[in-house]
């Protein structure tokens, strides 16, 4: 693999003395609103400036970006606040046209990271340039595809990469817009030890109380910067309004978060122990929220068994789930006995589960009439 440490080198240069912060309204919506928002976040920790010029919406008739016109205000914004520049490119003619407004970062979005020809479109198109060029994950939860659009870039000879985690879309209702899956970034890091990892909240969170958590989340992880959607009057922002956060209270942000500084032997140990707790704690969390779901089926096997008049244990569903577990659990380098242990207190728990719900009279079935 070519050289995977000049974006990490190019944010060296910078002399930032906390990570990279990328800022600025999820859409250009006029010359007066852009700029209005520039000259807030330059009194911020934010170096560069983000703003949508060209918005893929799912369904039409959505607000879809004012187009080229707004490159022209983030040029007058970078002149005026110093400010560096980034936009979504998402074909050959928005290279074309975001190279000759001065934009130094281009993103690739996360709809265009799931098809491969996109990809490679891009890729073709951003061949030889030397600015920065940031991946965000695909729409589905599928780390392939993002390695995928990582390594179609470097195989076009483009080594100035980061990647951006978005979050991933699920069909499950959740706390998030979309699922962090923070196991994902953790894998691609994996892989690509050198890779600078930006964290966009604004579209995990889908609202803007839980953006700093996720922040934190994302430094105690040893991400290497933000990508924070910026308004300074979000209520009315024209594209994705309640995930947006006014210039003050991402400056409050930047001013709360706890970044880890690696100095010193003793310092590194402490942060490097630190990403690792982090990981285990967004392990657990899974674990509680599969365990809250295997849970719920509980409950409908139980309603199902009281419709049929069926007894709540099957001892004989019983061994053959532990037998697997226990099969499973050695490929995995865990105990019998711990398995056991462990599947004995889900088991019994289910059982609890489904005897409040044979027991609870609303759960009876309606009268046939007969």
């Amino acid at each position: 693999m070519r050289n995977k440490k000049e974006l990490r080198s190019w944010l060296d240069k910078m002399q930032l003395e906390h990570p990279l912060v990328i800022a600025g309204p999820c859409s250009a919506e006029t010359e007066e609103q852009l700029l209005t928002i520039a000259h807030q976040l330059k009194e911020t920790d934010a170096t560069v400036l983000r703003a949508g010029i060209w918005k893929p919406r799912t369904r039409p008739g959505n607000f879809e970006g004012v187009g080229a016109e707004g490159l022209k205000w983030m040029q007058r914004a970078k002149e005026e606040t110093g400010l560096l520049l980034t936009t979504e490119v998402a074909n050959p003619s928005h290279v074309e046209l975001a190279e000759k407004h001065d934009i130094d970062i281009f993103w690739v979005g996360a709809r265009s990271t799931v098809s491969p020809f996109i990809v490679q479109e891009l890729a073709d198109a951003l061949k030889g340039t030397h600015k920065p060029v940031l991946i965000k994950n695909p729409v589905n939860p599928d780390l392939s595809l993002w390695l995928g659009a990582v390594e179609r870039f470097y195989e076009a000879g483009i080594t100035n990469l980061g990647v951006i985690h978005r979050g991933f879309s699920t069909y499950e209702k959740t706390h998030y817009r979309n699922n962090p899956e923070w196991q994902i970034p953790i894998d691609l890091q994996t892989q690509f030890p050198d890779l600078p990892l930006i964290l966009d909240p604004s579209h995990i969170a889908g609202r803007r109380d839980i953006i700093f958590d996720l922040c934190q989340t994302a430094l105690d992880l040893n991400y290497d910067g933000l990508m924070i959607e910026t308004h300074f009057d979000p209520d009315n922002a024209w594209s994705d309004s309640k995930q947006q956060i006014t210039p003050a209270r991402l400056n409050q942000i930047t001013v709360d978060l706890r970044i880890p500084k690696e100095e010193g032997e003793a310092v590194e140990f402490k942060n490097r122990l630190a990403t690792l707790r982090t990981k285990i704690d967004v392990i657990d969390h899974k674990l509680i929220e599969i365990l809250g779901k295997r849970m719920k089926i509980s409950d409908d096997i139980g309603l199902l068994k009281k419709e049929n008049n069926v007894a709540i244990l099957q001892t004989k569903r019983w061994n053959e789930i532990l037998g697997k577990m226990i099969s499973q659990g050695e490929e995995q380098q865990l105990s019998e006995e711990f398995i056991l242990r462990l599947y004995k207190a889900i088991h019994q728990e289910s059982i609890d589960h489904q005897t409040k719900v044979v027991n609870n009279p609303k759960n009876t079935p309606p009268d046939s009439g007969g």
